[in-house]
């Protein structure tokens, strides 16, 4: 028996279902039991591994959905991670858990000076203004660098990943604006969007996680008008809005 903590968190009880249903669909065919457990850590979601085939599963599982490191040990510098923000610790910066549960929870931190740094040419931006040109939010998934490993004091400082950057950096010259959905499936946004009749001012629906959309406005829709429409029928979500234009005078 193997047990891994996914690469994702969770918003509701519901969604560990959605999780359990769709791993067990998938390994049908094989002889590879999957148990996910309900009760959770700050929301991550963690598995029970079982049969001949468990191997095949779990390679399975860290390529599709992807598996948290278990302890500060298995991290070095240089390791490039996926975490969701955890905190907003202004005017410090960020703080990013990335699943390390055992024995205690370990999380990153990110300098403010750090994401002036990489994000705005070293800008003396205050962290609330990075928020909101750069849609950052609790809950937000981000992929990280870790630079500095703290064993004394369970800390990691880490910077944003060139990955991280870039995606922001092709947000940023796309000039279309976007709107983050946290806390539903891609299935879900895409029965709304037709239900709303959106389908004219939405280009694409890109999966930053299990559970986090962003949808791709066409050129000249203002993200911000789609909230209303979009709202209305995900009321248990986090919306955020991208809007390029603003970073060209920060």
């Amino acid at each position: 028996m193997t047990n891994l903590t996914l690469l994702t968190r969770v918003y509701n009880k519901g969604q560990l279902k959605q999780i359990e249903m769709s791993l067990q669909a998938t390994f049908e065919d094989l002889d590879a039991q999957i148990q996910v457990l309900e009760k959770t850590v700050n929301r991550w979601v963690k598995v029970n591994v079982t049969g001949e085939d468990e191997s095949v599963a779990k390679s399975y599982i860290a390529k599709q959905i992807g598996v948290c490191p278990n302890s500060i040990e298995e991290v070095t510098v240089n390791t490039e991670l996926k975490g969701y923000i955890q905190k907003i610790n202004a005017p410090e910066g960020l703080t990013v858990d990335i699943g390390i549960l055992e024995p205690k929870p370990v999380y990153i931190h990110i300098p403010l000076s750090t994401l002036q740094t990489q994000l705005l040419d070293g800008k003396e931006v205050p962290l609330k203004k990075i928020m909101e040109l750069f849609a950052l939010s609790v809950d937000l998934p981000i992929s990280v660098k870790v630079k500095k490993i703290c064993d004394t004091e369970d800390t990691i400082e880490a910077e944003l990943s060139v990955t991280q950057v870039e995606l922001f950096k092709n947000w940023q010259d796309s000039l279309l604006d976007r709107l983050l959905i946290l806390g539903t499936t891609t299935d879900e946004v895409t029965s709304t969007i037709e239900r709303t009749r959106l389908n004219r001012d939405v280009i694409n629906i890109e999966a930053l996680g299990l559970f986090e959309q962003v949808l791709i406005c066409k050129l000249g829709t203002d993200a911000t008008g789609l909230i209303p429409r979009i709202g209305r029928y995900m009321r248990n979500t986090q919306l955020l809005i991208f809007n390029p234009k603003k970073l060209s005078n920060p």
